[in-house]
């Protein structure tokens, strides 16, 4: 009866016709009613997002981007939505904040005018999925937080009458649609948009500026101090309401798009003393050159040249077993021209397969979609035996990929924020398909006498936004083997990765082999794996990392290719996109080390050691002279948590 009362009306009527209708069909009733309830709320919010009459606040905002700058957008309030736009013409669609899932609080800032902040509580993503008009991908302009917004206006009364609205609008968000809503049928459309946005804005400003009572935050005050009519929500005002939306759903959009032009002079007249600035959009382009490599272990070994023999017999006078090497000058002919940052990059060529696993509903098939993911960013590799630039204190790089099929991008950004120990920390983001990334990597290398390796302690942990699941994974060991006193080394990665949900409870384990002693070609690269619920193991996974991976299901007994970098999956690749290098910060990896890097490109060895010694001296330098003045070094990115030691990405709180 309860639920046939909020559906129906009125007890007397239900009472009535309870005893007139069998529990059938009452139970018929109440689901065609629950039908009808849901269609009506689509068509609210519906009708809310693309009637330019509902508006309780529009105006001119400074909105902070993730990379810490600022930039104006057109900022539209609408009931339990807040959309940003480049222009007040409302053709220019950035984003649209779901205010539902949002807190507010003022912020301090040191800058003039007011600053607040709408942010999710749990940092999950504030993001329409969609525009007002169905637009999948906004406008561009610098790259915006997702589980956050951070927010100035001009001035403190706008900013508090901005606060104040906010408020209104997300704890009244139902009462001021349906309010608004009303006043446009009741009212001509043009006359309505100036009414209903002067009657709530000055509703709003009267409360800021005068010293009477607090604007009531729910909707029962609301409703008792500012509307006279009390039973607007019975259920025949409902039904007339639903009929004139069935009737008008046609004629309706049509006045909408008709009246669009009108309302945007309207607005541009209101405000003609806001200019659009022209917003300094970041450019990517396109990587030009791409080194893949080949399967196997030849593609893995590095035959030194005779001429540079010499300088391996310098560098082993240095080490001794047991060695840490990060302190250790090596030979710029064992370089791989590009930063570790940049290197660190390589797994996201195929992050579409994290877009996918996003949308799955099954919570195994997502962990094997990101055990694919994984097991994706390996193949890539230069020839021969190479090691990336090792970072330099302060120093980042980023760049995006494309998804051709979401129409979405992904963003990587990485500084190297130790020097001593070297730790790298890295964001990966890509709001609109619902994941992130981030993590840390200490970079350490031991030596063992007739071999080396390279150990990456430190883990990523990817969030899927809509699920709030993590996934906490780590990384294998690169091992460098063969004979080093005769000038032939061999790269092998080796080691137990591990990959693992905690709210889900499932995990997968991975070992990367390292080729036996009496081992044949097909024992190069060899991995298993095991994907496990609990303690109960669900499917075996058997390959080569560089090449194809089999997964046998533990239940059917069936066995499949999981994974196989073939030509075809190559050429599927996401396609990489970096900041052009006239727009690059001085400490961006490519310009930082771009003079190294046209050396080794031109064989120049003895230039290449030299362009490396100056950038290295100065590092020195520079780390001396903070120890002087007793200064801390401060990242311009990241941020280390004090209690546990990780890092984090500061504008993706």
């Amino acid at each position: 009866q309860s639920e046939s009362k909020l559906f129906n009306g009125s007890e007397k009527d239900i009472s009535q016709s309870s005893s007139k209708l069998t529990k059938k069909e009452s139970l018929k009733v109440q689901k065609k009613n629950y039908r009808e309830e849901k269609k009506r709320a689509t068509k609210e919010l519906l009708s809310t997002l693309t009637d330019p009459s509902v508006i309780v606040m529009a105006d001119w905002l400074k909105i902070r981007g993730t990379l810490k700058s600022w930039t104006k957008l057109w900022c539209v309030l609408k009931p339990g939505v807040l959309l940003l736009y480049k222009t007040p013409k409302n053709d220019q669609w950035v984003g649209t904040v779901l205010l539902n899932v949002c807190e507010l609080i003022e912020r301090p800032s040191k800058k003039d005018g007011f600053c607040f902040k709408l942010f999710h509580p749990l940092e999950q993503t504030i993001w329409a999925t969609k525009g007002p008009k169905g637009e999948a991908v906004g406008a561009i302009t610098l790259p915006l937080p997702s589980s956050y917004l951070i927010i100035r206006a001009a001035s403190e009364s706008d900013g508090r009458c901005w606060m104040d609205a906010l408020e209104l609008a997300l704890k009244c968000s139902s009462l001021l649609k349906r309010t608004m809503i009303r006043e446009g049928k009741e009212h001509d459309l043009n006359s309505s948009a100036d009414s209903s946005h002067v009657s709530f804005y000055g509703l709003i400003r009267a409360n800021n500026l005068h010293s009477g009572e607090n604007l009531p935050l729910n909707d029962s005050e609301i409703e008792r101090h500012h509307f006279k009519d009390q039973d607007t929500y019975s259920d025949k005002s409902d039904k007339e309401n639903d009929h004139d939306h069935e009737e008008s759903d046609n004629d309706g959009l049509g006045k909408s798009e008709e009246s669009d032009s009108d309302t945007s002079e309207r607005q541009d007249d209101s405000y003609v003393d806001q200019e659009p600035i022209d917003i300094k959009e970041t450019t990517y382009l396109e990587q030009s050159h791409e080194e893949l490599g080949e399967a196997g272990e030849a593609a893995q070994t590095e035959e030194v040249s005779e001429e540079n023999k010499s300088l391996i017999w310098t560098l082993l006078k240095q080490v001794r077993p047991g060695m840490d090497l990060s302190k250790v000058v090596l030979p710029t002919f064992i370089l791989e021209p590009r930063s570790f940052l940049d290197k660190l990059s390589d797994y996201y060529y195929h992050a579409d397969f994290l877009s996918e696993a996003a949308l799955e509903e099954n919570a195994y098939n997502r962990m094997k979609q990101v055990v694919k993911w994984y097991l994706s960013g390996f193949y890539k590799k230069p020839k021969g035996l190479k090691k990336p630039y090792n970072p330099i204190l302060g120093e980042f790089f980023r760049c995006m990929w494309i998804h051709p099929r979401t129409n979405s991008k992904t963003f990587y950004i990485a500084e190297q924020v130790s020097h001593h120990p070297p730790i790298s920390a890295f964001y990966v983001s890509n709001r609109k398909d619902g994941f992130c990334l981030s993590g840390s990597i200490l970079a350490k290398s031991k030596f063992y006498g007739n071999s080396l390796s390279a150990i990456l302690d430190g883990e990523g942990r990817l969030t899927f936004l809509n699920r709030g699941e993590d996934y906490v994974m780590t990384m294998p060991y690169a091992h460098c083997k063969g004979r080093i006193l005769y000038g032939t080394m061999t790269l092998e990665l080796g080691g137990i990765v591990n990959i693992t949900c905690e709210k889900t409870g499932y995990s997968a384990t991975i070992e990367f082999k390292l080729k036996p002693f009496l081992g044949n070609n097909d024992s190069v690269n060899q991995i298993s794996g095991r994907i496990k619920l609990g303690k109960e193991v669900l499917a075996v996974l058997e390959g080569h990392w560089d090449s194809e991976v089999i997964i046998s299901d533990k239940k059917t007994g069936v066995s499949e290719t999981f994974w196989n970098p073939t030509s075809e999956i190559k050429q599927r690749r996401l396609h990489r996109y970096t900041v052009k290098f006239e727009e690059q910060d001085d400490f961006e990896s490519e310009k930082l080390w771009q003079q190294v890097t046209k050396a080794i490109n031109n064989k120049d060895q003895t230039e290449a050691t030299q362009e490396k010694y100056i950038l290295e001296e100065a590092q020195r330098k520079s780390a001396k002279e903070r120890k002087l003045k007793d200064e801390e070094w401060t990242c311009k990115l990241f941020d280390q948590d004090s209690i546990t030691g990780e890092w984090h990405y500061k504008y993706a709180e």
